[in-house]
């Protein structure tokens, strides 16, 4: 977590084993997406397009995409749908994810800034440690299994 005078910002990396385009899909794909993230995607890939994702039963992610620069750089607004289980206005942060060439592989780069406060930076951050595990695993072709959180909140 970074914290500056203007900003509290969450930055994390993870080193994926698939190409930048491969890692790409499941970014702005609704069907690859919630191999990862998600229950339900409805995502529209483009500036100003919707970024909508119900992350688990209740807790729905609502923004819009503000860059769009395949398989490179993704931009879109962030914040929880009234109702859902989070502190963060629907659309008052911006997520950035670059995605950087590594040999065979990609770095990709979150970063999640303009949180409001150091507890919604700490539970982003918790968020996105979790999800971007599951993206590394999915990316690979993999399943990552059923979402522990998801099946928490259906118990």
């Amino acid at each position: 977590m970074e914290a500056t005078a203007d900003t509290i910002a969450v930055d994390r990396r993870i080193a994926i084993a698939a190409r930048p385009r491969t890692a790409w899909e499941y970014l702005v794909d609704p069907d690859k997406a919630v191999r990862w993230i998600g229950v339900l995607a409805d995502l529209d890939p483009r500036p100003g397009g919707t970024y909508r994702v119900e992350v688990i039963p209740g807790s729905v992610a609502q923004g819009k995409f503000v860059e769009f620069d395949p398989p490179h750089r993704l931009v879109h607004t962030w914040g929880w749908e009234p109702g859902s289980d989070g502190s963060v206005r629907p659309g008052s942060t911006i997520v950035k994810f670059e995605l950087i060439p590594d040999g065979d592989g990609t770095l990709l780069r979150l970063t999640h800034r303009a949180l409001p406060d150091p507890a919604a930076a700490v539970s982003q951050a918790a968020g996105w440690e979790h999800y971007l595990a599951r993206l590394a695993v999915a990316a690979r072709g993999f399943d990552p299994g059923t979402d522990p959180w998801i099946e928490r909140r259906v118990r």
